[in-house]
């Protein structure tokens, strides 16, 4: 995690939510570790945060904190940051880590929100375990039939490359798919916070055999029954064209929200407009049943 003082060219508002730093936790899910941050009072509504491929929770450290008057989580599924590996992965099994990080937390029928990949992972949290969630938010996540961070990596799939520093590896940083705008100092966090060290130096945390069996977001939707949002970034994945065909395919209603000038991570260019749009959606959204 990096230390608020060496972002001194930050905002203070980033400095004042990478302050309030999260509680970490880890729990066993199916013979793997799963490791995830707190933030929040114990017994408030529940939120759980879900990032997207080959990213980590760290990328929610200065968005979750914003959150207030939620116990808000946010976890690694397995083969990403500081959690285990496994032989094989599917969305089921990474939404029953959803669930059991949720129940370890006490959290009642939370809120779960995903990001791209993690979008996917939610609605297969509300399909499989509608009685467990509240609800269910994605953030600009396609109906692809690959996910659009897997593409690139499946082409390059080997070993990560060892880095002699961690400067030398955060300037390599980058996102899949490519995005042109990114936050310096929220890049800065983010970047240091996927790398592990290793013999010889740096290198990413997450697995590179991360693929496995994927769910189609187009054949989920329409098996979803708790409520659904979908935040559209206006220069993110997610066209208007895609977006009304996915509320086609809801039963019921699917709002959509455009975060404007954002691109596909908007945690890295939009922060304060995404937290501004989760705080509206998570008032308006009942607490409880």
């Amino acid at each position: 995690m990096t230390d608020p003082a060496s972002t001194p060219d930050a905002p203070a508002w980033f400095q004042r939510a990478l302050a309030d730093a999260p509680v970490h936790r880890e729990v066993t899910v199916e013979g793997a570790a799963v490791h995830y941050r707190v933030w929040g009072e114990p017994g408030a509504p529940g939120v759980v945060l879900v990032h997207g491929g080959a990213a980590h929770s760290g990328w929610w450290d200065h968005v979750a904190p914003q959150l207030t008057g939620r116990r808000v989580v946010a976890l690694d599924l397995s083969g990403h940051g500081d959690s285990g590996r496994r032989e094989g992965y599917d969305g089921h099994l990474w939404a029953r880590e959803v669930v059991a990080v949720a129940a370890t937390e006490g959290l009642e029928r939370p809120v779960v929100i995903g990001h791209s990949m993690g979008g996917w992972v939610a609605v297969t949290v509300g399909v499989d375990f509608p009685g467990a969630v509240s609800a269910v938010a994605v953030i600009d996540s396609p109906l692809n039939d690959t996910a659009p961070d897997e593409a690139r990596l499946r082409e390059r799939r080997r070993p990560h490359r060892v880095y002699p520093t961690a400067e030398g590896a955060v300037a390599r940083f980058r996102t899949l798919p490519a995005q042109d705008v990114l936050l310096p100092y929220v890049r800065e966090h983010v970047a240091r916070g996927s790398l592990r060290m290793v013999e010889g130096g740096w290198t990413w945390k997450f697995d590179p055999d991360f693929f496995g069996n994927r769910l189609l977001l187009r054949d989920l939707l329409p098996r979803l029954t708790p409520p659904v949002t979908l935040f559209r970034c206006e220069h993110g994945l997610v066209s208007p064209d895609m977006a009304a065909e996915m509320t086609r395919l809801v039963p019921g209603a699917l709002p959509v929200a455009e975060l404007v000038d954002a691109g596909h991570h908007p945690m890295l260019d939009q922060p304060l407009a995404l937290v501004a749009a989760l705080r509206t959606l998570l008032a308006v959204w009942p607490r409880r049943d």
